[in-house]
């Protein structure tokens, strides 16, 4: 346990509430958009695995979701708020350009798939090819922090953006990543580095990314964990493709 590290401040309180319970995907939607057109936090309860919860949402809008959200929660999601108090299922933030999810247990797979904005933070664990095709344009760059171990193929195929990965990762670990950058708090192996990628310890820059976002994960989860890990950015390992043109001898010049 390490005492001695930073948050920021909690968020908000919802305004209205909305049950779903055991209601279609359907009308759970419609439901939750009702709501949002009368308030800016919304409080949903008794989620049962609704697809497509959030989808959309912007800026100023606020889901707090108690339950288990279905698959593609926050796809699209262009700039709101969405915080989970339980357990997110497969492809969180699936395409999604602005905004941020919190997740207060763990999520399935391919959370993050081709995100080009915002910042997903999950507080345990995640299943496989978490940041798939994840991509960065000037200045978006999205960012997904789990705090424990990682399913097969985390960063597969990643283009851009960043992803730090507190607990360890599982096999094929960034397979095809050609942009962005892993931080990992367990060094690899040299046999474990992935062919074309090059792990190296962090310099002052990447502290920085790294205590900023730690900075933020604390904020989230030091109440439910009962500490905060530490914010100083030590003791990481930054994961990043070796070219910045890893496959131009594919393609004519």
């Amino acid at each position: 346990m390490n005492r001695s590290y930073e948050t920021v401040p909690r968020r908000k309180v919802s305004d209205v509430s909305v049950t779903l319970g055991t209601e279609h995907f359907t009308k759970a939607n419609a439901l939750v958009r009702e709501a949002l057109g009368k308030a800016a936090t919304v409080e949903i309860r008794e989620a049962f695995a609704q697809r497509y919860l959030g989808c959309g949402i912007q800026a100023g809008k606020t889901l707090l979701i108690h339950g288990v959200p279905g698959n593609d929660m926050a796809c699209y999601m262009d700039g709101g708020e969405i915080e989970v108090f339980g357990n997110a299922q497969d492809q969180i933030g699936n395409t999604m350009n602005d905004g941020l999810v919190v997740v207060h247990g763990r999520c399935g797979d391919a959370a993050g798939y081709g995100m080009r904005g915002g910042k997903i933070f999950v507080r345990d664990g995640c299943g496989w090819r978490v940041g798939i095709h994840m991509k960065q344009f000037e200045d978006k760059r999205p960012a997904i922090v789990i705090g424990g171990d990682a399913g097969s193929f985390l960063g597969e195929y990643m283009a851009g953006g960043v992803i730090v990965l507190l607990g360890k990762p599982g096999r094929y670990l960034a397979t095809g990543m050609h942009g962005g950058v892993i931080y990992l708090r367990h060094e690899l192996a040299l046999e474990e580095v992935p062919k074309g990628l090059v792990q190296g310890a962090v310099d002052d820059a990447d502290k920085a990314i790294v205590r900023s976002l730690l900075i933020e994960y604390n904020a989230h989860f030091s109440d439910d964990l009962g500490y905060g890990v530490d914010t100083s950015g030590e003791g990481f390992f930054r994961l990043r493709p070796a070219s910045s043109r890893p496959y131009a001898s594919m393609y004519a010049n």
